[in-house]
């Protein structure tokens, strides 16, 4: 009778403790130091792969001093952000993990690799997370997790054909990162638009280029630290190649070649608006499918 009972779920401790050991284990390019389940999906920048290829043959070391976790013991993911080396070079990296029965069933990389697949990264060794990514979200001001995942997808829904209509809430000094970089209220040369909030930038319609934000999942939802981890992709189509923004003025497009971005990213949900994000993403050829929406061929160890 035991034995057909559903296992208990894993702590947020527990998840994290996976977590860790992933990372030591892709740092000492070991798979086998992991408990997998017997069927396992594992992608590496939206590619399907057997475990232990890819940044398992490669990777050199996993510092840990920049160190973003969630966890969602109601589901068994969880989910990191950092860098990985590989021989001279530091990526940006981001992980999620669903563990079930305390194995391992679901492994899906991004790595955002200087030479590579880009954009960006920024690779800043002081930085490190963002404390209102840290923090718990005091009880008074969180949100169901259907409500979460709401302002989130409201966010992709803002970004896609983005007409300066705001589908979500922000919070006055929501801040985004993307593959390391600040791209919000701060100066950046040649992008003066950075210098502008979440919202602002939203407002203006600058991304009109965006033709679909599809195959949308919200695959884990950390109530207590009000984050929801979204996977997905930005299609462009490159046939857009000027830009009228909201108030009136004409810029060129940044893209002029069909080509997508798959994405992992974070949104912080404090009090039902969005107070930060972080992302991690790669350009990968235009409508490229996903292995976690179509149907999947599991690969054996």
């Amino acid at each position: 009778m035991a034995n057909s009972m559903s296992p208990a779920p894993l702590s947020r401790a527990e998840l994290y403790a996976h977590a860790d050991a992933f990372l030591d284990a892709l740092a000492a390019r070991d798979a086998s130091r992991l408990p997998w389940a017997e069927h396992v999906v594992f992608t590496e920048n939206n590619v399907q792969l057997g475990v232990g290829d890819g940044v398992w043959n490669t990777a050199t070391a996993v510092p840990r001093d920049y160190d973003l976790k969630a966890a969602d013991p109601a589901t068994g993911q969880v989910c990191w952000f950092g860098h990985v080396v590989e021989g001279p070079d530091t990526s940006v990296m981001a992980l999620r993990l669903q563990v079930t029965g305390g194995r391992i069933a679901e492994a899906e990389a991004m790595i955002c690799r200087p030479h590579e697949l880009g954009p960006f990264p920024v690779i800043d060794p002081e930085r490190r997370p963002r404390e209102i990514l840290l923090a718990d979200v005091p009880e008074g001001q969180r949100m169901a997790r259907e409500r979460m995942v709401s302002l989130a997808n409201g966010y992709f829904d803002t970004l896609q054909l983005n007409d300066g209509t705001l589908f979500t809430h922000f919070t006055d000094d929501c801040d985004r990162i993307e593959n390391g970089l600040q791209t919000t209220n701060v100066e950046i040369e040649g992008y003066p638009i950075a210098a502008m909030g979440t919202a602002d930038q939203f407002r203006l319609g600058q991304y009109k280029y965006d033709d679909r934000l599809r195959d949308r999942r919200f695959p884990l939802v950390d109530e207590e630290k009000g984050l929801v981890l979204a996977g997905g992709f930005i299609d462009h189509s490159g046939r857009l190649t000027e830009v009228t923004w909201t108030d009136g003025s004409r810029h060129d497009s940044i893209f002029h070649f069909p080509h997508s971005f798959a994405l992992l990213e974070l949104f912080k949900i404090t009090d039902g608006k969005i107070a930060a994000v972080e992302a991690a993403f790669v350009t990968v050829p235009y409508n490229m499918p996903s292995p976690w929406i179509a149907p999947q061929q599991y690969i054996v160890r």
